[in-house]
């Protein structure tokens, strides 16, 4: 069998992969099975922050695999408690709850939301709002989380305690009606939405969100999965908006290829955590937080200023583009509306090297933050020739 009959008769059919088989890669440049070379505009998925085989990223993930791969959270790690440090220094945050994956960190952040409010308000208060169009997860409770229905769908029952509303003046007031029926623990947001199309939530409504949660003590979660990390030109997407978040969790790029999720906790929370109260066997592995400390403690100010600048590049060359309909995102996380399918642009692109993804119906743009400007232009001019055909 070649490589892709063995994955169809032995891996679970839940992807519908692309026709290319990656063999390695160097920076932004993928090669595949066949010999082709692609321009990555993926990046895992917002994952390899820093691009493939980053020199600086192996040589801390070798040194720490010479040194110990596990020792379980019954023990002490320098990279575990040093990456904490700079994460707490770098947010204003106050303390780490080290996981796998996004889902998890959003698990521990709905986890931490309700057992402050049982705390200090009693059992009845647990119910946690998410924005309609949202997407936290895959685990069944941040399914439930997410406001779309077609997640929803394959998986009833769901985890019960959560609600969505539209992230706008109406879904305020909405927002408001439900508390005084339910009261409301905790308000989770993106403010970018990833998955949901690459919408920006609108800067006032999330002012006017973090206000109303001040005002009823419901704990503001903002999920900066996809769009943390110097993502959006900034360390996390909230600090674009002027807010403070009592939880922010993270996951994705903060380890530069690796597995490690994070759920940064705030004044209010810091403590809410006791012994036992919650665990992971693999969250703050030293291997994935010495991978993370070499990525994060290189995103740094002209880092993120060139983040922006080169999200201003592509914005400028596919505003008003033929074929080209509307540019939204922030930053190196960009959606393009195009007149074709995206799915017809996706393959045209491949087709040309260029390899990027879609969003609801959008083209899908989250390329390294580290991608050279020649291999950026190029792949602009791919992608608006392909949209013009």
């Amino acid at each position: 069998m070649n490589l892709f009959e063995k994955d169809k008769t032995y891996i679970a059919s839940t992807y519908n992969r692309f026709p290319v088989a990656i063999t390695s890669g160097k920076g932004v440049l993928l090669f595949a099975e066949d010999g082709r070379e692609y321009i990555d505009l993926t990046s895992g998925i917002g994952v390899t922050a820093f691009g493939i085989a980053d020199e600086e990223w192996q040589k801390a993930v070798i040194d720490q695999i010479g040194k110990v791969q596990h020792t379980s959270n019954l023990f002490y790690t320098a990279p575990c408690a040093d990456l904490a440090e700079l994460l707490v220094q770098k947010t204003g945050m106050k303390k780490v709850f080290f996981s796998n994956s996004g889902a998890e960190a959003n698990e521990c952040a709905i986890k931490a939301a309700r057992k402050y409010a049982a705390d200090k308000y009693g059992a009845n208060r647990y119910t946690v709002v998410t924005m309609k169009n949202s997407f936290h997860g895959r685990t069944l409770t941040t399914l439930s989380a997410t406001g779309q229905d077609h997640y929803h769908e394959l998986y009833n029952p769901l985890t019960p305690g959560f609600a969505s509303v539209d992230p706008s003046d109406a879904g305020l007031k909405e927002l408001d009606a439900l508390h005084g029926k339910t009261p409301v623990a905790a308000v989770m947001i993106e403010c970018i939405q990833g998955e949901g199309g690459v919408l920006p939530l609108d800067p006032a409504f999330v002012k006017s969100l973090a206000a109303w949660c001040k005002q009823t003590d419901a704990l503001l979660a903002v999920d900066e999965v996809q769009t943390g990390n110097g993502r959006t030109g900034k360390l996390y997407a909230y600090m674009n908006y002027g807010i403070e978040p009592d939880i922010v969790s993270t996951a994705k790029g903060l380890a530069g290829g690796l597995p490690l999720g994070a759920t940064l906790l705030g004044v209010k929370v810091k403590d809410v955590f006791g012994f036992g109260d919650h665990g992971s066997t693999f969250g703050g592995n030293p291997v994935c937080c010495a991978a993370a400390l070499s990525i994060l403690r290189r995103i740094d100010d002209d880092l993120l200023a060139n983040v922006r600048r080169k999200g201003d590049f592509l914005r400028a060359a596919f505003e008003g583009a033929k074929g080209i309909e509307r540019v939204t995102g922030m930053g190196l996380l960009l959606g393009l509306k195009t007149t074709k399918p995206a799915p017809e642009v996706l393959s045209a692109c491949r087709d040309h090297g260029v390899l990027c993804l879609t969003a609801k119906d959008k083209v899908r743009l989250i390329p390294a933050l580290t991608i050279p400007d020649d291999l950026l232009t190029r792949a602009a001019n791919v992608i608006k020739d392909v949209c013009a055909e």
